[in-house]
């Protein structure tokens, strides 16, 4: 078969679970004899806005559009026809037999109608909920409560202070920039990107005042944005897949036909995990792993940590990975605070050492305040045996059966995630007495999974 996979942003670059995902997964593929291709957007000023390259990964081979965001109106968020062109191209010569969209952000509802024009089968997998919630699919709003039910009034007061373009500003900047690359080679690309970043975090400690008519017009705006996405996608879409139960639940809510989505696990490399040894240590070792960002709450860790007596505190080691420059006013408040407390923040975690690191750790911490779909470090965990101690929201409650893999706390209550630490450290021979039962699904399996699908709705179009 030829297949093709859409989605937001490709390796190497970017290495968020979407991306590590769709890529083992094509990997795997190919591997079973696939023809698999990755169509994929990718933010750079450095070249010219709109540009459709081709280049390689692991193998496959990736045609990879500029998008710098250069929208004039929120609808191009989701609407993107210059998306639609670039993809018409690639299904014109490529020519796939499947096309899976695993995200379509930065691209456009129009991908999945020109697939559905040609007759081609087109799947979709569910990793966030983008199609619910034009803010990076998180449900969470600028204020940073989690988003329970749609309220498009509410959202109208989240989207009129989201940066969704590039200003006009940083339009001709980025232009600049790419003319200059283009003629010179020198790159100011980087300069260009941290010197936005700063920007972006002075305007958020300062707050953004916004008029009613705005919010209300932005209200209007995504109300239209669901009510389109809703009737042109689900009509293209052959087959939906939720990564977890709870994300089903929200989408069969949203307004996807039962008969349309399949609630279908995650697989997970675990051959960096198959030599890795558990190791032990007298200190016990505690970990957070993830981006520190306000939504996955490491300050939560570090307001239970400082309600644990000093004694218990002080034989453990407690260490927050992640990358410090995403939310650089936020990390300055966990360095303060980790600095108070003894904790560790060593900064990101390379990929390759995340199976070592879960295997040194004695129990690992996820904290987050937003609704999680299916986290691929949680996965990681229990692959290496690690015991997990996880928010009750969202798919992360699926995955840790309590007392089985770990334990469950209240969702953004310090207080419980306190007493759920102290009764762990002041008992820790409960941490070696977990029961993982068998370890989580390989990517070859999902591999063929999907292959199994895929063949179904060819067999069936041949036969209509």
């Amino acid at each position: 078969m030829k297949i093709l996979f859409l989605l937001h942003d490709f390796l190497p670059a970017h290495a968020a679970g979407t991306e590590l995902y769709s890529g083992a997964l094509a990997v795997r593929l190919a591997e079973r004899g696939h023809d698999v291709r990755v169509f994929a957007t990718e933010k750079d000023i450095a070249r010219p806005h709109l540009a459709l390259e081709r280049r390689e990964w692991s193998g496959l081979v990736v045609h990879e559009l500029v998008n710098n965001l250069f929208y004039r109106d929120f609808d191009e968020t989701w609407e993107f026809p210059p998306a639609v062109a670039a993809l018409e191209r690639v299904l014109d010569d490529f020519r796939p037999d499947v096309v899976h969209v695993q995200h379509l952000l930065y691209l456009s509802v129009g991908c999945a109608e020109a697939v559905h024009a040609r007759g081609t089968p087109l799947f979709f997998t569910l990793h966030d909920f983008w199609l619910q919630c034009p803010r990076f699919g998180q449900r969470v709003h600028a204020d940073g409560a989690i988003c329970h039910t749609i309220d498009f009034e509410r959202c109208g007061t989240c989207l009129a202070r989201f940066d969704f373009a590039q200003s006009p500003t940083a339009r001709r900047a980025a232009q600049g920039i790419a003319a200059l690359q283009r003629w010179t080679g020198v790159d100011l690309s980087g300069a260009a990107r941290r010197a936005g970043a700063a920007l972006r975090a002075r305007r958020a400690t300062q707050g953004v005042t916004v008029a009613a008519e705005v919010e209300r017009d932005f209200a209007q705006r995504a109300r239209r944005r669901d009510a389109a996405l809703r009737a042109r996608l689900v009509p293209c879409v052959e087959r939906f897949f939720a990564p977890s139960h709870f994300l089903a639940g929200r989408f069969l809510e949203w307004g996807i036909p039962a008969a349309k989505l399949e609630t279908l696990g995650y697989g997970l490399e675990l051959a960096p995990f198959r030599h890795v040894v558990r190791g032990s240590s007298a200190q016990p070792r505690l970990a957070f792993i993830g981006t520190l960002a306000p939504h996955k709450a490491p300050h939560l860790v570090l307001e239970a940590w400082r309600r644990l007596p000093a004694e218990l505190r002080s034989p453990v080691r407690l260490a927050l990975h992640g990358p410090k420059d995403h939310f650089p006013a936020y990390v300055a408040e966990l360095e303060r605070a980790a600095r108070e407390l003894g904790v560790e923040l060593p900064g990101r975690l390379d990929r390759e050492r995340v199976p070592a690191t879960l295997a040194a750790t004695d129990l690992l911490i996820v904290p987050s305040v937003w609704y999680e779909n299916s986290p691929l470090v949680i996965h990681e965990a229990l692959a290496a045996r690690t015991p997990v101690l996880v928010s009750d929201l969202g798919g992360m409650a699926e995955l840790v059966e309590e007392g089985r893999q770990g334990w469950r706390f209240r969702c953004g209550d310090a207080e419980d995630l306190a007493k759920k630490l102290e009764a762990i450290l002041r008992r820790p021979e409960r941490l070696a007495a977990l029961d993982f039962g068998p370890p989580p699904k390989d990517m070859q399996t999902s591999a063929r999974e999907l292959e199994q699908r895929y063949e179904a709705a060819l067999r069936s179009r041949s036969r209509g």
